[in-house]
């Protein structure tokens, strides 16, 4: 499909099947956006796994066009930025995050209009059960984790220069994403009863802002904390082109599975990892050397390893300015070897 990462292309895969479903459940008198949809948390239709199912159900055909593109555009970068595994993490909590800033919105709407103290409500004129009422406050969409991809990119590339119509010139990143963010806050404040979920979009932001942020705090300066991804480049951040936050590079648009590395056999690397270094460390402790021999070998390892990490950066930088399509084979494959270390 194009040569997207796996992810990506699963989350694009997933919502449109799940689209047509609903197109044929439909027919059988089957409501999706009833079944699968998130729910107030006060009305008896609610159930948990609403928090996850109402991300794959939309409510019309421009509103799932629009977020998948918005996926197939920013989120095939990002995966390819974080890695696979690391951008589905990302992803499910920005909906997440999406859902619970919806639930919150509802509940402040409920407490505020006393909601709980009237057991019908007339709405255009036709008195319905409260219950009935509550039931009708249901979320669906991508929308808030889309939103947490858009953040994730201008964070990433903050000065990457977009056309977006009818805006007659580009616009960077970062002036985008935020200029996004304060229409969703003064929607949510000043357009009340439109049928969209703009505390959803602010939600999904801000989950994936405070993910982020975790993600920089806790990885160690080379950018290799959890997953797989390209770990140096962005804007602003971290080290030399600013993604520490991020971790090493995964090919993952590499269509044969083998060539990527499981999450078990990362773990079992890991693991033998450790035990490596604790044993080294306990060969050194019992087999002190001075040899001006060892000490020369060292030099030696010490400067190639600088050489190549100079020659990573390089190629990093190449990718950020041109794209993963601009390398060379050769490139390619050394960014790969070099995840795999």
């Amino acid at each position: 499909m194009f040569n997207i990462p796996p992810v990506t292309k699963n989350i694009i895969i997933i919502n449109l099947l799940m689209f047509f479903g609903k197109l044929v459940a439909i027919r059988y008198g089957i409501d999706f956006d009833d079944l699968l949809g998130l729910h107030f948390f006060k009305a008896s239709d609610f159930r948990l796994y609403q928090f996850f199912t109402y991300m794959f159900v939309h409510a019309g055909w421009e509103h799932i066009f629009f977020n998948m593109f918005a996926v197939w555009m920013f989120g095939r970068v990002m995966e390819q930025v974080m890695g696979s595994q690391k951008f589905l993490f990302y992803y499910i909590v920005c909906g997440l995050g999406a859902g619970l800033m919806q639930e919150g919105a509802q509940w402040i709407e409920f407490a505020y209009q006393g909601l709980a103290s009237y057991d019908t409500v007339n709405v255009g004129g036709m008195v319905m059960p409260m219950s009935a009422y509550l039931n009708n406050w249901t979320t669906v969409g991508a929308s808030g984790a889309v939103y947490g991809i858009l953040l994730s990119f201008g964070m990433t590339f903050p000065n990457e220069r977009l056309f977006i119509i009818p805006i007659p010139v580009p616009i960077k990143a970062k002036w985008f994403v935020m200029g996004y963010a304060v229409i969703e806050l003064l929607s949510a404040l000043g357009h009340r009863g439109d049928n969209i979920a703009h505390m959803a979009h602010l939600g999904g932001m801000l989950f994936g802002l405070l993910l982020i942020l975790y993600w920089r705090n806790k990885g160690d300066g080379n950018g290799r904390f959890f997953g797989g991804g390209l770990g140096n480049i962005g804007g602003g951040y971290g080290n030399n082109y600013g993604g520490g936050y991020y971790t090493r590079y995964e090919d993952v648009t590499n269509r044969d599975s083998s060539a990527r590395t499981s999450l078990a056999t990362r773990m079992k690397n890991w693991w033998h990892g450790i035990k490596n270094r604790w044993n080294g460390q306990k060969r050194t402790h019992m087999n002190v050397s001075t040899s001006s021999s060892k000490h020369a070998a060292d030099m030696e390892w010490r400067q190639k390893d600088l050489q190549r990490q100079e020659e990573i950066d390089n190629i990093l930088a190449k990718v950020k300015q041109g794209g993963y399509n601009s390398l060379t084979d050769e490139e390619k494959r050394k960014l790969f070897e070099a995840s795999e270390r």
